[in-house]
């Protein structure tokens, strides 16, 4: 498929639709949404490396005095900075009598268990080892090779992303019940966007779609799609956007024409372990960085501490449907009913 819509460079970035078509008299894309199309995308994306990185969680949530914990495909991790300001992981169980201790204080960067006082500095003591942790900027991430299975690398594969000093940026955190696949799966199908979430997008079309060969002509294994971001009442933003899967629990739409080139949205997916009930738990870790060259951008920035709780909001209202689709398509997986 092509299209030859273009997108005009003007004072604002807004644009007002000549003609909106209500939501019921949309053109229906459930032809274009080829299961066959979908799947092959999301198995290409489940054979690439990740060097058994995991995404932990957001760096602004790392705090002086406590660590970052989580269970990262059923293993406890906490992470902290020591006293020269590193990034610390390990277990996150302490090696003595298995207290938790995502509830030990961090004093001047020793993280102190809370049961008997074991000190731990980020070096192996008493049968507790470090794990490997990245920093990237924006988000942290943890190696864990036991539970990755592949090949080990020095650090993630980190999306390129516009720089974080001239950008504003938002990272915003969900889980639902459901494997990381279906997470990826949902992002690999743009065909949705309109009708899934037409409070957000209208006017979506997908102008080309990965061929099953793409990986071996070394073409760019991407969903490409023009849309535009409703703002108000008939006032949108028309982009295109290519969505691609760099890793295997990680999907990036990236702005390549229209307001915000270069801006991008990355969507990671961490097994946790499962709950209560023995169902799979992943967490949504959603990092969003928006850049213009617009003079107006600058002092858009200026404004971070107020924008951000809007942007985690808005991908929050995205993800409470997203996820319930995540969720459904692993409940018909695990029951054998999945069409797919």
């Amino acid at each position: 498929m092509s299209s030859d819509r273009s997108f005009p460079r003007g004072r604002v970035p807004l644009s007002l639709r000549r003609r909106p078509v209500p939501w019921g008299r949309q053109r229906p894309t459930w032809r274009e949404a080829r299961p066959k199309v979908i799947a092959q995308a999301l198995e290409r994306a489940q054979g690439r490396p990740s060097g058994n990185w995991y995404v932990a969680g957001a760096v602004r949530d790392l705090r002086d005095d406590r660590p970052l914990a989580r269970t990262v495909a059923g293993l406890e991790v906490v992470v902290w900075r020591n006293a020269e300001g590193e990034l610390v992981a390990g277990p996150g169980a302490c090696p003595h009598l298995g207290a938790p201790l995502r509830y030990a204080p961090v004093l001047c960067g020793t993280l102190v268990c809370h049961w008997h006082g074991l000190a731990l500095e980020g070096v192996p003591l008493a049968g507790w080892e470090p794990l490997p942790v990245y920093d990237d900027g924006l988000l942290v991430w943890v190696r864990l090779d036991g539970t990755g299975g592949g090949p080990p690398s020095d650090k993630p594969t980190v999306p390129a992303r516009p720089a974080l000093s001239g950008a504003l940026s938002a990272v915003y955190e969900n889980t639902g019940t459901c494997e990381p696949e279906d997470i990826v799966a949902n992002r690999l199908d743009p065909w949705h966007g309109a009708w899934f979430h037409p409070y957000s997008f209208v006017d979506l079309t997908v102008v080309d779609a990965p061929s099953p060969a793409a990986a071996d002509t070394g073409a760019e294994d991407g969903f490409s799609v023009d849309v535009s971001f409703k703002v108000a009442g008939r006032l949108v933003v028309p982009v295109r956007a290519v969505f691609t899967a760099p890793g295997p629990r990680t999907v990036v739409m990236r702005i390549t024409e229209g307001e915000g080139r270069g801006s991008v949205v990355e969507t990671h997916a961490t097994p946790l372990g499962p709950d209560e009930r023995g169902r799979p738990r992943t967490m949504v870790v959603e990092a969003i960085v928006a850049a213009s060259d617009r003079r107006g951008f600058a002092v858009a920035r200026t404004a971070a501490p107020m924008l951000r709780p809007l942007m985690k909001a808005a991908a929050g209202r995205l993800w409470r449907d997203d996820l319930a689709y995540a969720e459904r398509r692993y409940a018909l997986r695990s029951t054998g009913r999945f069409p797919g």
